[in-house]
């Protein structure tokens, strides 16, 4: 595996345009809404690889091991020497709802040599948990799912996905590897703790929740806020998710973030599934906590000492960043010690991240996490 990274500026354009002997089967970019829905950004990636597979989205900002920027796009090409890539995408106003979107996305890369998807989705018009459902039941057991939903800062008006043509909202992108010779790790941790009573989903619609304890679920949750977080939802809810627990299945929690609320009903919108009869819980972060929590999930996806080559994607949750400040360095650094230095890493800040749950195994839609998508090739087979 060969890799680049580089970046792209309004101004100065790309930072690298690729060399005589490098044609990449893949580059990824992910940039703020303004500069991705724009598409100069894509122009000038497909002018410089016009044989690639080119994806990217808008996000809460993106990161490498050097730098957290909002004004940059951040890139890297890959060239595999074994694993082959294939490119599904879809928009979801196409579809009847997320999961027949997931569903989609499998039948077009389902093949008996698929071993791993990074999906990247729309943040705002797709339902995360549907997806992810539809998804993984196509592709069937033993092929890796992993990705995440694009951001929009902290406006949570609009969010772009840009899959082989400049961006646009409601697009799905689901990058698939195929062959054999690589190896796909994943890894994913929060750094959250839980406080206040645990309280029951007693009326929820999908990703809606309407009442916690037959109460309504806003009213609730204001309670534990401040007069100033109160005013700044939904994005002061970044900052106090919901740890949601299924009674029957004990060990298997989830995190759920806000994305909107409707203050006339009561009722608070989420990236993912809030099913009733589960039980709710309001949590709250530490810089120590979630920094080791992205240290984890690094550890989680890193590679064995006989592979050398790779790439790691790292998606991470806008609530962690804007709780940490400029500390949210601290949660890249501390993940980029516990990956090899001599292979790519790129990332960004998302409205819900997609993997595999680190106690059921089964993937899910998180939220509040730093997920580690990382794909090696073995040395002894590189040529």
């Amino acid at each position: 595996m060969r890799t680049f990274e580089f970046e792209w500026h309004a101004e100065r354009g790309l930072s690298w345009t690729g060399e005589a002997d490098f044609e990449p089967d893949l580059v990824l970019f992910f940039g703020e809404r303004a500069t991705v829905a724009q598409g100069a950004c894509f122009r000038a990636l497909r002018e410089a690889f016009p044989e690639a597979r080119i994806v990217g989205c808008s996000t809460g900002g993106q990161f490498n091991a050097e730098v957290i920027t909002d004004e940059r796009v951040l890139a890297v090409a890959v060239k595999f020497h074994h694993a082959r890539v294939d490119l599904a995408t879809i928009n979801s106003s196409d579809f009847p709802d997320s999961e027949a979107c997931g569903r989609a996305l499998a039948q077009s890369l389902r093949r008996p040599d698929l071993k791993a998807v990074l999906v990247i989705s729309d943040g705002l018009q797709v339902n995360g948990s549907k997806l992810v459902a539809g998804l993984t039941q196509g592709v069937g057991p033993g092929v890796v799912v992993s990705g995440g939903m694009a951001g929009d800062g902290t406006l949570f008006e609009n969010t772009i996905v840009a899959a082989n043509a400049p961006g646009c909202s409601g697009a799905i992108a689901a990058i698939g590897f195929f062959g054999s010779g690589f190896e796909v790790r994943t890894g994913s941790a929060g750094g959250w703790d839980v406080f206040g009573p645990r309280r029951r989903i007693t009326k929820s619609s999908a990703n809606v929740l309407f009442e916690l304890d037959g109460k309504p679920a806003l009213e609730l949750y204001e309670r534990y806020l401040g007069a100033d977080e109160v005013r700044d939802l939904p994005g002061s809810g970044l900052l106090f998710p919901l740890r949601i627990d299924d009674p029957d299945a004990p060990g298997n929690d989830v995190v759920r973030t806000i994305l909107a609320i409707d203050r006339e009903v009561g009722s608070m919108t989420f990236a993912g599934d809030m099913p009733e009869g589960w039980t709710a819980q309001l949590m709250r972060g530490s810089f120590d906590r979630l920094i080791e929590g992205a240290a984890d999930a690094a550890r989680q996806s890193a590679a064995p000492e006989d592979e050398v080559s790779g790439l790691s994607v790292l998606i991470s949750c806008i609530g962690r960043r804007l709780l940490m400040g400029q500390r949210a360095v601290d949660e890249v650094d501390a993940a980029a010690e516990e990956l090899a230095r001599n292979h790519a890493m790129i990332g960004f800040y998302s409205y819900g991240e997609i993997s595999p749950h680190s106690g059921s195994g089964f993937c899910q839609l998180h939220n509040q996490t730093m997920t580690v998508f990382s794909i090696y090739e073995r040395a002894a087979r590189i040529s």
